[in-house]
């Protein structure tokens, strides 16, 4: 489902049930070790997802543990997101040369409890709300909301490692499928930590041919201040995904 939003260079594996097969390495294991089956079941599932997109990459199966803030450990030159909600778990995954960082999120294509809508949501965001739902009432636009501000803080905080809150973030939701979000942050916020893009691309990409040198910034760059994304619905679910593509050194 969710690959229908995302460029071909990102690969995505995903799920709507909890195959039996899959299995964790006993690091993730610990993660989990006091958590209920449920947890214990979509943890166990959308990382088997990740591993099996990771291998369409080249990359040789490995723990995903978590680092700050819980956001996953990635491969060294790999970027990532993963996701999961009742009845559907994904993993999507690209080469770091290619792709800056990605944000994915689904959700049950269900109402948003007003209590929770009220606590992410901008005036300027509902007060857009509502003019979509007059066009389009079959759309959960307060859910799809939710799920593009999940989708933009995973996105930011690979870059950043900053905290970024509901209310910094200001979206508008286009019925063609697309979105966009304005960053409210300072602008010494809007800049890659050194710390994100250390050792970010290796010598050479999994899996090609060549094994050309690949260069990374002397200065890590800005994060830009808005970010675009889509979305889509579909048999019970949404989904929303952003990706920031890299921009290949000019001569």
């Amino acid at each position: 489902m969710i690959e229908r939003i995302l460029p071909s260079r990102v690969v995505v594996e995903e799920a709507f049930s909890d195959p039996p097969h899959a299995t964790l390495f006993p690091a993730e294991e610990e993660l989990v070790r006091n958590s209920v089956e449920v947890r214990r079941r979509e943890f166990t599932t959308v990382r088997h997802c990740a591993r099996r997109a990771l291998g369409a990459l080249g990359v040789a199966p490995a723990p995903i543990l978590k680092g700050e803030r819980g956001a996953p450990v990635w491969p060294r030159g790999t970027v990532g997101s993963m996701t999961h909600c009742t009845g559907y778990r994904a993993a999507a995954v690209a080469y770091r040369a290619d792709v800056r960082t990605l944000g994915i999120d689904a959700e049950p294509h269900a109402p948003l409890p007003d209590d929770v809508h009220d606590s992410i949501a901008l005036a300027t965001e509902q007060r857009r709300e509502r003019e979509l739902r007059g066009r389009n009432p079959g759309i959960h636009w307060d859910r799809l909301l939710f799920s593009a501000k999940e989708s933009v803080y995973k996105t930011w905080f690979p870059l950043t490692h900053r905290w970024l809150g509901f209310e910094q973030a200001d979206i508008v939701l286009r019925p063609d499928g697309s979105f966009t979000a304005e960053l409210l942050v300072p602008a010494e916020e809007l800049v890659a930590t050194a710390d994100a893009m250390t050792g970010a691309v290796p010598d050479a990409v999994p899996g090609t041919a060549s094994g050309t040198q690949l260069r990374t910034s002397a200065a890590p760059p800005s994060v830009p201040r808005e970010l675009r994304g889509r979305w889509l619905v579909a048999d019970g679910l949404l989904a929303t995904a952003i990706v920031v593509e890299n921009v290949p050194d000019t001569p």
